[in-house]
């Protein structure tokens, strides 16, 4: 099924809380979301609301969201945003499954993360080849 553009290209806004010890969490998570790919924009619009443009058939608001807390920031939880959120996941879920798009053909910001933690120099990485491993 063909999508046309004004409904694969999605405007959203993420609010994030206030308390928290980052007062630009929206800086910091334009800097972030601007090297993923599917994102097309994403502009701080104040410190703690951030807009967002992206292609819904290389990611979904769930996965941008998901990549936020694991960096660290803080989803606003108001029930008004919740709501919000769960009206966006919903419609975007759908909207991928009459694409007819599999989970495996899609981008994930999973990919990403994964890239992400191959490069960053950490204590958890074992050297040693594979054969070697084994025998430890």
């Amino acid at each position: 099924m063909d999508i046309d553009d004004d409904e694969r290209i999605k405007h959203r806004e993420i609010v994030f809380h206030r308390i928290h010890p980052n007062p630009h969490q929206a800086r910091a998570a334009a800097l972030f979301l601007i090297e993923v790919d599917g994102i097309l924009h994403a502009e701080p619009a104040s410190p703690f609301l951030l807009r967002v443009s992206y292609d819904v058939l290389k990611t979904t608001l769930i996965e941008i969201e998901n990549a936020l807390c694991e960096l660290g920031l803080h989803l606003d939880t108001s029930l008004f945003n919740r709501l919000r959120r769960a009206l966006h996941h919903y419609t975007e879920e759908t909207l991928r499954a009459n694409s007819g798009l599999e989970l495996d053909e899609l981008n994930s910001t999973q990919k990403l993360f994964a890239k992400r933690y191959e490069l960053i120099e950490h204590g958890c990485r074992d050297e040693r080849p594979e054969h070697w491993r084994r025998y430890l």
